[in-house]
Protein backbone atom coordinates (compact mmCIF):
# COMPACT_ATOMS: atom_id res chain seq x y z
CA UNK A 1 0.00 0.00 0.00
CA UNK A 2 1.05 3.60 -0.45
CA UNK A 3 1.51 5.49 2.81
CA UNK A 4 2.31 9.12 3.50
CA UNK A 5 4.21 10.26 6.58
CA UNK A 6 3.74 13.91 7.51
CA UNK A 7 6.48 14.99 9.89
CA UNK A 8 6.06 18.46 11.40
CA UNK A 9 9.48 18.95 12.93
CA UNK A 10 11.26 21.86 14.55
CA UNK A 11 13.10 22.66 11.31
CA UNK A 12 11.15 21.14 8.46
CA UNK A 13 7.72 19.96 7.43
CA UNK A 14 8.53 16.78 5.54
CA UNK A 15 5.96 14.68 3.69
CA UNK A 16 7.36 11.32 2.62
CA UNK A 17 5.41 8.99 0.34
CA UNK A 18 6.40 5.32 0.56
CA UNK A 19 5.26 2.03 -0.88
CA UNK A 20 5.07 -0.21 2.16
CA UNK A 21 3.90 -3.71 2.95
CA UNK A 22 4.23 -5.84 6.11
CA UNK A 23 7.50 -7.76 6.03
CA UNK A 24 8.96 -5.64 3.24
CA UNK A 25 11.34 -2.70 3.23
CA UNK A 26 9.51 0.65 2.81
CA UNK A 27 10.40 2.11 -0.59
CA UNK A 28 10.44 5.92 -0.88
CA UNK A 29 8.30 7.13 -3.77
CA UNK A 30 8.16 10.90 -3.31
CA UNK A 31 9.44 13.53 -0.89
CA UNK A 32 8.18 17.06 -0.22
CA UNK A 33 9.96 19.39 2.21
CA UNK A 34 9.38 22.91 3.40
CA UNK A 35 11.81 24.49 5.83
CA UNK A 36 9.75 26.49 8.32
CA UNK A 37 12.11 26.41 11.34
CA UNK A 38 9.17 26.55 13.75
CA UNK A 39 11.56 26.37 16.71
CA UNK A 40 12.74 29.85 15.74
CA UNK A 41 9.32 31.35 14.92
CA UNK A 42 8.37 32.07 18.53
CA UNK A 43 7.21 35.23 20.25
CA UNK A 44 8.26 36.42 23.69
CA UNK A 45 5.98 34.02 25.58
CA UNK A 46 7.05 30.95 23.63
CA UNK A 47 4.06 30.81 21.27
CA UNK A 48 4.44 30.06 17.57
CA UNK A 49 3.87 33.34 15.76
CA UNK A 50 0.86 34.01 13.55
CA UNK A 51 3.17 33.92 10.55
CA UNK A 52 4.55 30.57 11.68
CA UNK A 53 1.09 29.07 12.14
CA UNK A 54 -0.01 30.34 8.75
CA UNK A 55 3.03 28.86 7.06
CA UNK A 56 2.46 25.55 8.85
CA UNK A 57 -1.15 25.40 7.71
CA UNK A 58 -0.02 26.10 4.15
CA UNK A 59 2.63 23.37 4.26
CA UNK A 60 0.19 20.79 5.62
CA UNK A 61 -2.38 21.73 2.97
CA UNK A 62 0.27 21.31 0.26
CA UNK A 63 1.20 17.89 1.64
CA UNK A 64 -2.42 16.79 1.50
CA UNK A 65 -2.73 17.87 -2.12
CA UNK A 66 0.39 15.86 -2.91
CA UNK A 67 -1.06 12.87 -1.05
CA UNK A 68 -4.10 12.95 -3.31
CA UNK A 69 -2.03 13.38 -6.46
CA UNK A 70 0.28 10.48 -5.54
CA UNK A 71 -2.50 8.06 -4.65
CA UNK A 72 -1.69 7.83 -0.95
CA UNK A 73 -4.10 5.51 0.86
CA UNK A 74 -3.33 6.58 4.40
CA UNK A 75 -1.46 9.50 5.97
CA UNK A 76 0.40 9.25 9.27
CA UNK A 77 0.67 12.84 10.55
CA UNK A 78 2.72 13.77 13.60
CA UNK A 79 4.45 16.73 15.23
CA UNK A 80 7.50 16.87 17.48
CA UNK A 81 9.06 19.29 19.94
CA UNK A 82 8.33 22.63 18.25
CA UNK A 83 4.55 22.14 18.52
CA UNK A 84 4.77 20.00 21.65
CA UNK A 85 6.51 22.72 23.64
CA UNK A 86 4.91 25.83 22.15
CA UNK A 87 2.80 27.81 24.60
CA UNK A 88 -0.03 27.83 22.04
CA UNK A 89 0.49 24.26 20.89
CA UNK A 90 -3.13 23.17 21.42
CA UNK A 91 -4.42 26.18 19.49
CA UNK A 92 -1.98 25.45 16.66
CA UNK A 93 -3.16 21.85 16.43
CA UNK A 94 -6.80 22.96 16.42
CA UNK A 95 -6.23 25.47 13.64
CA UNK A 96 -4.33 22.98 11.50
CA UNK A 97 -7.16 20.48 11.84
CA UNK A 98 -9.85 23.10 11.20
CA UNK A 99 -8.21 24.45 8.04
CA UNK A 100 -6.76 21.24 6.57
CA UNK A 101 -8.67 18.38 8.18
CA UNK A 102 -5.40 16.90 9.45
CA UNK A 103 -5.24 15.91 13.11
CA UNK A 104 -1.55 15.98 14.01
CA UNK A 105 -0.48 13.48 16.64
CA UNK A 106 2.03 15.06 19.02
CA UNK A 107 4.82 12.66 19.88
CA UNK A 108 6.51 12.85 23.26
CA UNK A 109 10.29 13.02 23.38
CA UNK A 110 10.39 9.42 24.58
CA UNK A 111 8.13 8.38 21.70
CA UNK A 112 10.58 10.02 19.29
CA UNK A 113 13.49 8.14 20.86
CA UNK A 114 11.67 4.79 20.81
CA UNK A 115 10.48 5.05 17.21
CA UNK A 116 13.87 6.22 15.95
CA UNK A 117 15.49 3.36 17.84
CA UNK A 118 13.11 0.90 16.14
CA UNK A 119 14.15 2.24 12.74
CA UNK A 120 17.85 1.88 13.59
CA UNK A 121 17.35 -1.64 14.94
CA UNK A 122 15.58 -2.75 11.76
CA UNK A 123 18.27 -1.16 9.59
CA UNK A 124 21.26 -2.70 11.39
CA UNK A 125 19.57 -5.93 12.49
CA UNK A 126 19.95 -8.21 15.49
CA UNK A 127 23.62 -8.87 14.79
CA UNK A 128 24.36 -5.31 15.96
CA UNK A 129 23.75 -6.41 19.54
CA UNK A 130 23.17 -3.71 22.14
CA UNK A 131 22.47 -0.46 20.27
CA UNK A 132 23.12 3.04 21.51
CA UNK A 133 21.25 5.63 19.45
CA UNK A 134 21.87 9.39 19.22
CA UNK A 135 19.57 11.72 17.29
CA UNK A 136 19.92 15.53 17.13
CA UNK A 137 16.78 17.28 15.97
CA UNK A 138 15.89 20.93 15.74
CA UNK A 139 14.34 21.04 19.19
CA UNK A 140 15.72 18.08 21.11
CA UNK A 141 18.38 15.41 21.47
CA UNK A 142 17.11 11.83 21.67
CA UNK A 143 19.13 9.03 23.25
CA UNK A 144 18.07 5.38 23.40
CA UNK A 145 19.78 2.12 24.22
CA UNK A 146 18.79 -1.53 24.31
CA UNK A 147 19.09 -5.04 22.92
CA UNK A 148 15.54 -5.45 21.59
CA UNK A 149 13.31 -3.44 19.27
CA UNK A 150 12.02 -1.48 22.24
CA UNK A 151 14.91 0.30 24.00
CA UNK A 152 15.60 -0.27 27.67
CA UNK A 153 16.04 3.48 28.10
CA UNK A 154 14.68 6.32 25.97
CA UNK A 155 15.58 9.90 26.84
CA UNK A 156 14.82 13.29 25.29
CA UNK A 157 16.78 16.42 26.21
CA UNK A 158 16.03 20.03 25.12
CA UNK A 159 19.29 20.27 23.19
CA UNK A 160 18.15 20.58 19.59
CA UNK A 161 20.37 22.45 17.15
CA UNK A 162 17.68 24.96 16.21
CA UNK A 163 16.64 25.62 19.80
CA UNK A 164 20.20 26.26 20.95
CA UNK A 165 21.01 28.45 17.96
CA UNK A 166 17.99 30.73 18.22
CA UNK A 167 18.11 30.96 22.01
CA UNK A 168 21.80 30.97 22.83
CA UNK A 169 23.91 31.69 19.73
CA UNK A 170 22.61 34.89 18.15
CA UNK A 171 25.85 36.17 16.61
CA UNK A 172 27.11 35.46 13.13
CA UNK A 173 29.66 34.18 13.79
CA UNK A 174 28.67 33.55 17.43
CA UNK A 175 30.49 35.26 20.27
CA UNK A 176 33.15 32.94 21.80
CA UNK A 177 31.68 33.47 25.27
CA UNK A 178 28.22 32.40 24.03
CA UNK A 179 29.78 29.28 22.53
CA UNK A 180 31.51 28.49 25.81
CA UNK A 181 28.27 28.86 27.76
CA UNK A 182 26.34 26.64 25.32
CA UNK A 183 29.10 24.02 25.46
CA UNK A 184 28.92 24.03 29.26
CA UNK A 185 25.10 23.78 29.28
CA UNK A 186 25.06 20.93 26.76
CA UNK A 187 27.67 18.91 28.62
CA UNK A 188 26.00 19.41 31.99
CA UNK A 189 22.61 18.20 30.73
CA UNK A 190 24.03 15.16 28.94
CA UNK A 191 26.24 14.26 31.91
CA UNK A 192 23.15 13.98 34.14
CA UNK A 193 21.81 11.03 32.14
CA UNK A 194 25.01 9.23 31.16
CA UNK A 195 24.71 6.92 34.18
CA UNK A 196 21.14 5.92 33.21
CA UNK A 197 22.49 4.61 29.92
CA UNK A 198 25.86 3.28 31.07
CA UNK A 199 24.31 1.06 33.73
CA UNK A 200 22.87 -1.09 30.90
CA UNK A 201 26.37 -2.08 29.81
CA UNK A 202 28.65 -1.06 26.98
CA UNK A 203 26.94 -0.86 23.57
CA UNK A 204 28.01 -3.25 20.84
CA UNK A 205 27.10 -0.74 18.15
CA UNK A 206 26.57 3.01 18.31
CA UNK A 207 24.49 4.75 15.66
CA UNK A 208 23.48 8.31 14.92
CA UNK A 209 20.57 9.60 12.87
CA UNK A 210 19.27 13.02 11.77
CA UNK A 211 20.28 15.61 9.21
CA UNK A 212 22.75 17.15 11.66
CA UNK A 213 24.78 13.96 12.07
CA UNK A 214 24.62 13.25 8.34
CA UNK A 215 26.01 16.66 7.49
CA UNK A 216 28.72 16.43 10.14
CA UNK A 217 29.74 13.06 8.74
CA UNK A 218 29.75 14.47 5.21
CA UNK A 219 32.02 17.42 6.02
CA UNK A 220 34.45 15.10 7.79
CA UNK A 221 34.80 12.84 4.76
CA UNK A 222 31.76 10.53 4.51
CA UNK A 223 30.32 9.63 1.12
CA UNK A 224 27.88 11.99 -0.57
CA UNK A 225 24.15 11.21 -0.45
CA UNK A 226 24.25 10.44 -4.18
CA UNK A 227 26.28 7.33 -3.36
CA UNK A 228 23.11 5.76 -1.94
CA UNK A 229 21.94 4.60 1.49
CA UNK A 230 23.92 1.34 1.55
CA UNK A 231 27.35 2.98 1.56
CA UNK A 232 28.65 2.84 5.16
CA UNK A 233 29.10 6.29 6.67
CA UNK A 234 30.79 7.10 9.96
CA UNK A 235 31.62 10.12 12.08
CA UNK A 236 34.71 9.92 14.27
CA UNK A 237 35.26 11.87 17.46
CA UNK A 238 38.70 12.95 16.27
CA UNK A 239 37.50 14.43 12.98
CA UNK A 240 34.51 16.12 14.64
CA UNK A 241 36.74 17.74 17.28
CA UNK A 242 38.85 19.24 14.50
CA UNK A 243 35.81 20.80 12.85
CA UNK A 244 34.12 22.36 15.91
CA UNK A 245 36.50 25.37 16.19
CA UNK A 246 36.45 25.81 12.42
CA UNK A 247 32.64 25.99 12.38
CA UNK A 248 32.71 28.37 15.35
CA UNK A 249 34.84 30.84 13.42
CA UNK A 250 32.66 30.79 10.30
CA UNK A 251 29.66 32.89 9.36
CA UNK A 252 26.45 31.22 8.19
CA UNK A 253 27.31 32.04 4.58
CA UNK A 254 30.75 30.47 4.94
CA UNK A 255 29.30 27.28 6.44
CA UNK A 256 26.78 27.03 3.62
CA UNK A 257 29.67 26.89 1.15
CA UNK A 258 31.03 23.68 2.71
CA UNK A 259 30.21 20.69 0.46
CA UNK A 260 27.42 18.72 2.06
CA UNK A 261 25.96 21.55 4.15
CA UNK A 262 22.52 22.81 3.16
CA UNK A 263 21.83 26.53 3.25
CA UNK A 264 18.85 26.06 5.57
CA UNK A 265 20.88 24.14 8.16
CA UNK A 266 24.12 26.12 7.98
CA UNK A 267 23.25 28.53 10.81
CA UNK A 268 22.56 25.78 13.33
CA UNK A 269 25.36 23.41 12.32
CA UNK A 270 27.71 24.71 15.04
CA UNK A 271 25.15 24.02 17.78
CA UNK A 272 24.62 20.54 16.35
CA UNK A 273 28.36 19.95 16.33
CA UNK A 274 28.63 21.02 19.98
CA UNK A 275 25.89 18.55 20.95
CA UNK A 276 27.41 15.74 18.87
CA UNK A 277 30.88 16.38 20.27
CA UNK A 278 29.61 16.41 23.85
CA UNK A 279 27.54 13.24 23.34
CA UNK A 280 30.44 11.28 21.86
CA UNK A 281 32.86 12.56 24.50
CA UNK A 282 30.68 11.89 27.55
CA UNK A 283 29.63 8.44 26.35
CA UNK A 284 33.25 7.59 25.48
CA UNK A 285 32.55 6.99 21.78
CA UNK A 286 35.36 7.00 19.22
CA UNK A 287 32.94 6.83 16.28
CA UNK A 288 29.28 6.44 15.36
CA UNK A 289 27.72 4.78 12.33
CA UNK A 290 25.26 6.97 10.41
CA UNK A 291 21.84 5.34 10.00
CA UNK A 292 19.82 6.34 6.91
CA UNK A 293 16.55 5.55 8.70
CA UNK A 294 15.18 7.67 11.54
CA UNK A 295 11.88 8.81 13.03
CA UNK A 296 9.75 8.80 9.87
CA UNK A 297 10.79 5.25 9.04
CA UNK A 298 10.11 4.25 12.65
CA UNK A 299 6.55 5.59 12.35
CA UNK A 300 6.04 3.61 9.13
CA UNK A 301 7.47 0.41 10.62
CA UNK A 302 5.28 0.69 13.72
CA UNK A 303 2.21 1.14 11.52
CA UNK A 304 3.12 -1.93 9.47
CA UNK A 305 3.63 -3.90 12.68
CA UNK A 306 0.14 -2.89 13.83
CA UNK A 307 -1.32 -4.00 10.50
CA UNK A 308 0.38 -7.38 10.85
CA UNK A 309 -0.83 -7.80 14.43
CA UNK A 310 -4.37 -6.88 13.43
CA UNK A 311 -4.28 -9.40 10.60
CA UNK A 312 -2.96 -12.12 12.89
CA UNK A 313 -5.55 -11.35 15.50
CA UNK A 314 -8.37 -11.73 12.98
CA UNK A 315 -7.10 -15.08 11.80
CA UNK A 316 -5.52 -13.86 8.57
CA UNK A 317 -2.18 -15.29 7.48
Amino acid sequence: MRLGVLDVGSNTVHFLVVDAHPGARPLPAYSYKEELRLAELLDADGSITEDGVGRLVGAVASAMRIAEDKGVEDVLPFATSAVREAANGEAVLARVEQETGVALRVLSGQDEARLTFLAARRWFGWSAGRLLLLDIGGGSLEIACGVDEQPDVAISLPLGAGRLTSGRLPGDPPDPEDIRLVRRQVRAEIARIVGDVSRLGAPDHTVATSKTFKQLARITGAARSEAGPYVPRRLTKESLAEWVPRLAAMTTVERARIPGVSEGRARQLLAGALVADASMDLFGLHEVAICPWALREGVILRRLDMMTEAGTGSGDA
